[in-house]
């Protein structure tokens, strides 16, 4: 599955290469692939590369939602050029229950593009994915840039609006099926199983 981020959040066209993503089927899980213009605006986060690093949106990353839409669980998994990552379990908007989990990612850059692989093991999705968005951040202040692979819809724009990705409303299908094959179930995750969060 491949997918390109050709819009701003609020459904401008981005004015560079768009950042690409693709999405594989590993051994017990997903391999997501990132393709991206490596603006090194903002600097490196003052992190370790190849560990979970926390508020990792302040920084550039390209970020992947993967949501059940019934049960407003999903997942979020940020990747960074630089090396760090941020994977969060939500259930319900915004509320984090699960945070800073592992995550076997490889990073490499050049000066104007960088590239990563994600290994996202099914345990980490939620039970029944249906929808999912790709977002990608650069620049800092008044330069700072949010793209979306799903944006608003401009007429839907409200005066003032800011960019907020979990308007999970604007998320759309995605059938693992697709790219498993129509027998396939998603594996059960005793992650979301066990650790019932506290709604």
């Amino acid at each position: 599955m491949d997918f390109k981020i050709e819009h701003m959040w609020d459904g401008f066209p981005v004015r560079h290469e768009p950042v690409f993503v693709r999405l594989n089927p590993g051994e017990g899980g997903v391999m997501m692939k990132v393709s991206a213009p490596f603006f090194n605006d903002p600097p490196a986060p003052p992190g370790e590369p190849g560990k979970a690093f926390n508020e990792l949106w302040n920084y550039e990353v390209v970020e992947a939602f993967f949501l059940n839409d019934v049960s407003q669980q999903y997942l979020e998994v940020e990747l960074c050029p630089h090396g760090q990552h941020l994977v969060l379990l939500l259930s319900g908007r915004r509320n984090v229950w699960k945070q800073e989990l592992a995550l076997s990612f490889k990073v490499s850059r050049g000066e104007t593009k960088w590239e990563g692989e994600a290994y996202l093991p099914w345990n980490y999705f939620p039970p029944s994915v249906t929808k999912f968005n790709l977002y990608a951040i650069h620049g800092s202040k008044e330069k700072r840039s949010y793209e979306a692979l799903y944006p608003v819809p401009q007429h839907e724009l409200q005066e003032g609006q800011k960019p907020d990705f979990h308007r999970l409303e604007y998320f759309k299908p995605l059938n693992f099926n697709t790219l498993l094959g129509e027998e396939w179930k998603q594996p059960e995750s005793d992650l979301w199983l066990k650790e019932k969060p506290d709604i």
